[in-house]
């Protein structure tokens, strides 16, 4: 099968940057930063100042510090009525932008009409030192301020410190940069550079035994009792009790999904169904996560009697029934035997359980360098004009990566480099790219989706750095649209290459599940679940990691209905069947005499592998190997990047791409859903015919001994019966031969 090469727009592009890794001799980086390009930088550490002499009439000074550079600006926060003010405030210039040879820093005076000025000073950018890690951080000094005329005032002092870096400077996150010179005081938290954590997740695994002594109000009827179970936002029930009595047994587990630290308990409550929409509660108990037992293995943990407290209402009031207690049967545990998948399965970048005491030892280093981005399309309008404010966020395993945000730009340049542990090399490491909407402290817009790629670890040569420019592709209603390009720098570094390989020794996921596996349905709700409390948590952090950020990085969407994902799996099934087909079509041209020569070296390989049948599985093996060792000569040596075509992404029809993109439930007028599921059921009509045929087939092959057709079964059991005497009276091998040759004779 040839495989079409795809779009040129849409290819994958080998770079060359100047980055310290694809060097000879390196450059003046640290060793730590050799996968992103050098950017110099003016730093400009404002700390404090001293003895500020007031200039109201009032007698007080309300200070701040103005560096201005050329065109540039930055000013400090200022204090009211303090003449020894701390700031501690890092202020970065571009060296690519400076377009002066002096630098100004200014001390003034906040006023309501005109700010006066306290003193200044001023800095010749050619005597400013340079500074490059791991060299220790430049010792601010006291300066003197001076006047306009430049003479030395009465009192003041300025203690800062200026010298040349690069972004490898620890002062570069947190410092205010030239270039969003434009972005507010409000809005400069949401642009800096930070790492975030995914808190650790685990599965709570509630057995639900039984109950005792339950009380219901109404005593005339059988109680219809079943548990309902909640933690957070998740709610789980059990069946109904086929014992209906005061005494019930389920023996049903609900499982939910719980993140440390943990805030919401578990909350039981018995119920009991009076009727539609109807249910009276007989009691409840609350249970602490963080009192309940942790479990690394299969083993049952104890089991456990819980109060159930009752809450009856007096004189108005809502008050706990003390006088008697029913009581509950259960099983509770924390399962920290498995991986609790926050991420589609064969996306997920940790396949670690959640356990500590399990982790295998880390197996290498995972390297990547943000470099820039190029022919980025433009996200919103501003003035009138369409501009894009881009950064970046990279997730692998807990860690969470997100740049800093580069303002009103279609080619922004990151250079930065972030490092993760590598524990399993079947992993992947996700990269999106979105438009920061909160530059201006507003809460109200979304972080809008530019595109993202994705990276399989597995796919990487160890110790290599790749440099590619990868497209962001993202589906639109319109089809699949090219949005820009991400340009990387990835290096897998293996620390233990026999931990590697053992790694590959081992099943995808942690052994409890598969020892204990949960069901498709309680997957796919748990994953949800655990997406939900991920993107909860970093929305909390500061600055927040946003919902619609999360949620795309994680494929939340992933399990809806899609016409195109579906034609795509169908004919993935189709490309691995393949090999079975061309299989097939290679031994009817055998068998037809096509090419006598290869018939006649089938025939002779034929008889030697059934005259010597010890050699057919050694053949087997050798054969794969060969292919194998032919195959390595067109092995790929770029990583992996999404095949608009294979995706069914390039040729989706309109009608399919809107209905993918329909919200849950629909939004649509009611003759297109209409539409939409006649076609529905006239492609489930198909599936179900073809199911059926199947079905038909294995029956009647069933039927053979069921004596329905009395003929059919009197001539399948003589033929059993001839066959067991025959091939109990010849030899097996004599029997493989006759049957060989007379499958390959001559037409």
């Amino acid at each position: 099968m040839q495989k079409l090469p795809p779009s040129v727009e849409f290819a994958l592009k080998e770079t060359s940057p100047n980055i310290g890794a694809g060097s000879a001799m390196g450059n003046k980086l640290s060793c730590t930063y050799d996968l992103v390009e050098q950017m110099q930088y003016l730093y400009v550490r404002v700390v404090k100042a001293r003895d500020l002499p007031p200039k109201d009439v009032t007698g007080i000074c309300d200070p701040y510090v103005e560096v201005k550079l050329g065109n540039y600006k930055g000013v400090t926060r200022h204090f009211e009525k303090k003449s020894n003010p701390e700031w501690n405030q890092v202020f970065a210039f571009s060296k690519d932008r400076i377009q002066a040879s002096a630098l100004e820093v200014f001390v003034k005076d906040k006023d309501v009409v005109l700010d006066d000025l306290i003193g200044w000073m001023m800095f010749d950018l050619n005597e400013v030192p340079k500074r490059v890690p791991p060299d220790s951080p430049l010792a601010p000094q006291w300066y003197r301020l001076e006047d306009r005329k430049g003479g030395k005032i009465k009192a003041g002092e300025l203690m800062l410190a200026v010298w040349m870096g690069t972004q490898a400077d620890e002062a570069f996150p947190d410092a205010w940069h030239s270039d969003a010179a434009s972005v507010g005081p409000d809005g400069v938290n949401n642009i800096r550079s930070k790492v975030y954590l995914s808190p650790k997740l685990w599965y709570v695994r509630v057995n639900v035994i039984e109950a005792q002594d339950l009380v219901p109000n109404d005593k005339s009827r059988f109680p219809e009792v079943f548990v309902k179970g909640t933690v957070g936002n998740q709610a789980l029930r059990t069946r109904i009790s086929q014992i209906k009595t005061i005494n019930p047994m389920w023996n049903d587990d609900l499982i939910f999904v719980a993140a440390e630290p943990f805030e919401e308990p578990l909350i039981l409550s018995v119920e009991d169904r009076l009727g539609p929409n109807k249910d009276e509660v007989l009691g409840k108990c609350m249970i602490p996560l963080q009192l309940v037992q942790r479990r690394l293995d299969h083993k049952p943990v104890n089991t456990r009697w819980f109060n159930l407290e009752k809450h009856v209402v007096l004189d108005g009031e809502l008050k706990k029934d003390t006088k008697f207690a029913s009581k509950i049967h259960l099983r509770i545990c924390l399962d920290g035997g498995y991986h609790v998948l926050d991420e589609s399965t064969h996306y997920s970048s940790d396949l670690r359980p959640t356990a500590k005491q399990l982790w295998r030892p880390s197996i290498g280093i995972l390297e990547v360098g943000v470099l820039s981005a190029g022919g980025l399309m433009p996200m919103k309008t501003k003035d009138g004009r369409g501009t894009t404010d881009a950064y970046c966020v990279a997730k692998y395993g807990q860690k969470w990566v997100r740049t800093r945000t580069i303002v009103d730009s279609f080619t922004p340049r990151w250079n930065e480099q972030y490092t993760w542990e590598v524990f399993d090399p079947c992993t992947v490491i996700t990269v999106g790219v979105f438009d920061n909407g909160h530059l201006h402290g507003g809460g109200g817009g979304k972080d809008s989706r530019i595109g993202k790629m994705r990276i399989r670890l597995s796919t990487l040569e160890t110790n290599r750095v790749y440099t590619h420019s990868y497209p962001l592709l993202a589906l639109h209603p319109s089809g699949v649209k090219k949005m820009g390009e991400l340009h990387l720098a990835v290096r897998f570094t293996c620390s233990s290459l026999v931990n590697m390989l053992h790694m590959y020794s081992h099943p995808l996921l942690p052994k409890m599940h598969y020892i204990q596996p949960l069901s498709v349905m309680q997957l796919d709700s748990l994953r949800h679940q655990a997406m939900q409390i991920v993107s909860m948590r970093l929305s909390r952090a500061e600055p927040p990691l946003r919902k619609e950020v999360v949620e795309y990085m994680l494929d939340v969407d992933l399990h809806k209905w899609s016409m195109r994902r579906s034609k795509a799996n169908f004919f993935r099934i189709m490309g691995v069947l393949s090999v079975l087909i061309a299989v097939g079509k290679w031994f009817d041209q055998i068998c037809n005499w096509k090419n006598p020569l290869t018939t006649i070296l089938i025939h002779i390989l034929f008889i030697i592998l059934v005259l010597y049948p010890e050699l057919i599985l050694p053949t087997v093996f050798l054969y794969l190997f060969v292919i194998g060792l032919w195959n390595f000569r067109w092995r790929p040596r770029h990583p992996p990047h999404m095949d608009t075509r294979l995706s069914h992404a390039d040729a989706a029809h309109p009608d399919e791409l809107d209905e993918e993109f329909d919200t849950f439930p629909t939004s649509r007028p009611s003759d297109i859903v209409r539409m939409r599921y006649d076609r529905l059921r006239s492609i489930a009509g198909r599936v179900q015919t073809v199911v059926g045929d199947l079905a038909t087939q294995g029956e009647r092959f069933q039927s053979l001994l069921s004596w329905r057709d009395p003929r059919a079964t009197t001539l399948f059991v003589t033929f059993c019966l001839i066959a067991a005497i025959v091939l109990y009276v010849t030899p097996f091998q004599v029997v493989g031969l006759l049957v060989g040759i007379y499958v390959l004779r001559h037409p």
